[in-house]
């Protein structure tokens, strides 16, 4: 069923028909582990998703493929006459470069140095492209899919905050336990299904053209996890997590005391060498398939070898050479959660250094795509159909792992290279996916521009708390400039071999600014009275741990939005809704709207945005009471995004993570590039949906709050290279308001 704006309720993914009754009998005997105020790890409930018996599904699902392929090519024939009766072009591509700056676009173009981006510009379209309120990457991708604002598709953040205790949630999907076990001596046997949540509401609008019988492909999208079933083939990306049930928790390994230290977004062991050797473990998921729920460690032994300065590495029935300095391919992994049930992941290992101390980085664990553990794909085995096809490859919404180098235990030039080999795995996949799909959408979203820049932009600045001249890079300032022509030769690659009924996009989420300094609101807040603290604390750690509930009446949670302690909607609230909320909200737009870093002496927040006058839709409940739209050079503190609360509300920025786009969305909008000449000079990203739709013949749903980019006239529409002249479709040119 289908809501006013446009939501399908959504259940727990099966693959397909065929495999759904093996599937709710596994669902029943499967669980995850469930923890207190912080996301839920698939833990040991999905592992008999990677047995046997998911390939006996796979052969049994392409036994009957086999049969029935005529039946269904001749199904798809017909139907996809009717359904390219009225389009414009056979074919829309969608490349999606996340985070993708005007400002460094426009530069490099006039310098010469992306020759394929200005082609397109010269002979189609280039503009900036709005981004949303916040300027927040699955906030944006949302928008993008759905062609709606914020509050009709729920996504808001990051971060989503439980009303009930405080804490955060992550705000795009929810996986949780069956309610009850049957105890079965050291195991517990879930007596239901577990929970698969997709919290995304409103509806893709490649879910739409299916519905009309066109197909997609759709390849690394954000907020695409759990998959939604649809006429097309799917892979998910950003937060689909990792084995852990984390975005994204790397491993790091050292005999050196000095360097155990806390590292966030990853796990520290330290390690004794005896003898050359050194004996290990490397930590799974946790096994809830257990009466007492406790992590599963794989033995790991690595034998050094201190002439040829590498190591021999055993773990999981693997025995490989690691030279220092050079990645391993993807590693199988199989974490034992019970009699004959694993749980199968993948990682790569990098030796850093052997002396005078031990140290190793091991990639966050990845769910291996051959064997998922959880759906991480539509249909079900598209993603070991990839995986069969290319090999191992990266699963992890957030791949980059840009906390281990702002960690400081991934060096710069090895960050890179990691960066840039998934980048060429997705390659591999987008264009396979462009070659099978001749009639249709693509659309592939790159994560690479957007990692690279938050870790490098640094070396555009030299008065950035974070610049340092390095070593390591032989010029630093130069990383961001070759970003660029990579992303400009994929497009290249692409428009060589495309023809006149295709339409390319090429488009950005958001863009991106400085990040010297950031701002704790949290802080701000309690030295000015709206925060309170326990009697006795004189700051608090993460996740609000000491702040007095019963007195605070507003608090910041995640990277731009503030809430406020209301009563009836949070569980100790006391401020009343009504005209005491709108005054409160009101006295902080006054005081933080122009708040001054008197240290530097510039504006450090232009404005605070009231939810309530921008969103209009049926989630609007759920939005941030004010979104802080920060100046360029500020972002939220890190602190502050994690709840701490101290004395301290302005302070450097010293991570390697130097840039953002979570600040005002006026000064960070995208681009758009296309081979089409569009109508008009301004375009948001919620414009996308809808002209794709209008491209292939279809209205745009009234709920959409885009409006098409294509001309009024647009079945006289021609490529920008003129190669030949798209079929003839009627458009009214409709424009919303």
């Amino acid at each position: 069923m289908k809501s006013e704006s446009g939501e399908t309720s959504y259940q727990n993914q099966q693959p397909g028909p065929a495999a759904r009754p093996w599937l709710l009998f596994l669902f029943l005997l499967l669980s995850l582990a469930a923890t207190a105020g912080a996301y839920i790890g698939p833990g040991a409930g999905f592992a008999f998703l990677s047995s046997f018996l998911v390939f006996f599904l796979t052969f049994f699902l392409a036994f009957f493929s086999f049969l029935s392929w005529p039946f269904r090519l001749l199904i798809r024939l017909l139907r996809g006459q009717k359904a390219y009766k009225n389009s414009l072009v056979d074919r829309v591509i969608i490349l999606g470069f996340d985070g993708m700056d005007p400002v460094l676009v426009e530069k490099f173009m006039a310098e010469g140095k992306l020759p394929n981006l200005n082609r397109l510009k010269k002979e189609g379209t280039y503009r900036r492209l709005q981004t949303t309120t916040p300027a927040i990457s699955p906030v944006a991708w949302s928008s993008f899919m759905t062609g709606c604002e914020p509050s009709k598709h729920n996504i808001f953040d990051f971060l989503s905050r439980n009303p009930k205790n405080y804490l955060p949630d992550l705000s795009s999907a929810r996986i949780g336990p069956p309610r009850r076990f049957l105890p079965l001596g050291r195991y517990r046997i879930p007596l239901g299904k577990p929970e698969i949540k997709l919290l995304r509401k409103s509806q893709p609008f490649w879910k739409i053209l299916g519905e009309q019988g066109i197909f997609s492909t759709v390849l690394r999208v954000p907020i695409t996890f759990p998959p939604e079933k649809f006429s097309g083939h799917l892979l998910s990306g950003m937060c689909l997590p990792d084995l852990k049930g984390s975005q994204g928790t790397f491993l790091f390994y050292t005999s050196n005391p000095d360097r155990l230290q806390k590292k966030e977004g990853g796990e520290s062991q330290l390690v004794r060498v005896e003898g050359q050797v050194v004996r290990t473990h490397i930590s799974g998921p946790e096994n809830s398939l257990l009466k007492n729920p406790e992590e599963i460690r794989l033995p790991m032994t690595i034998k050094l070898n201190y002439e040829q300065e590498s190591a021999v590495v055993e773990v999981s029935a693997n025995r490989f050479e690691l030279k220092k300095g050079v990645f391993s391919p993807w590693i199988k992994l199989s974490f034992p959660a019970g009699p004959g049930m694993k749980i199968r992941g993948i990682a790569r290992f990098y030796l850093l250094s052997l002396k005078p101390h031990f140290e190793l980085y091991i990639t966050p664990l990845n769910i291996d795509p051959e064997k998922p553990a959880l759906p991480i794909s539509h249909p079900f085995i598209y993603a070991p159909y990839l995986a069969r096809l290319f090999g191992s490859y990266v699963t992890l919404g957030e791949a980059n792992d840009t906390w281990a180098l702002n960690e400081g235990v991934l060096p710069e030039n090895a960050f890179l290279e990691l960066a840039y080999s998934f980048h060429q795995d997705w390659e591999k996949i987008f264009f396979n996916g462009l070659k099978k799909t001749r009639r249709g959408l693509v659309a592939c979203v790159f994560e690479t521009t957007d990692s690279i820049q938050h870790m490098f932009w640094r070396y555009l600045d030299r008065t950035h708390p974070a610049f340092q001249p390095t070593a390591r890079l032989e010029d630093g300032s130069r990383v961001l400039e070759e970003l660029y022509r990579r992303m400009d030769s994929l497009v290249g690659r692409v428009l060589d071999g495309l023809d006149g009924k295709s339409c390319l996009f090429i488009m950005s989420d958001h863009g991106f600014k400085a990040f010297g300094r950031g701002v704790n609101l949290n802080s701000w807040l309690y030295l000015n009275g709206y925060l309170h603290l326990k009697e006795g604390a004189t700051e608090s750690e993460d996740w609000f741990r000491q702040v007095d509930w019963s007195r605070t009446r507003a608090y910041a949670l995640g990277l731009a939005g503030i809430y406020l302690n209301l009563r009836g909607r949070e569980a100790q609230g006391i401020v009343e809704p009504g005209e005491e909320s709108r005054r409160l909200k009101l006295e902080l737009t006054e005081k933080l709207s122009g708040f001054k870093d008197q240290e530097k002496g510039a504006v450090a927040i232009n404005r605070l945005i009231d939810t309530e006058k921008i969103y209009h839709g049926p989630y609007r409940d759920n939005a941030p009471d004010l979104i802080v739209a920060y100046n360029q050079g500020y972002r939220a503190s890190w602190d502050s995004v994690v709840g701490r609360v101290n004395r301290t509300v302005i302070a450097d920025n010293r991570k390697a993570w130097s840039a953002d786009h979570c600040l005002d969305p006026t000064l960070v909008p995208g681009v758009l590039f296309s081979n089409l000449k569009l109508a008009g000079q301004e375009a948001s990203i919620m414009d996308i949906a809808p002209t794709v739709l209008r491209l292939f013949g279809l209205p745009e749903p009234a709920y959409m709050d885009g409006r098409s980019l294509l001309p009024e006239d647009s079945g006289k529409m021609k490529t920008g290279s003129e190669r030949s002249a798209p079929r003839k479709a009627t458009s009214d040119g409709r424009k919303k308001k």
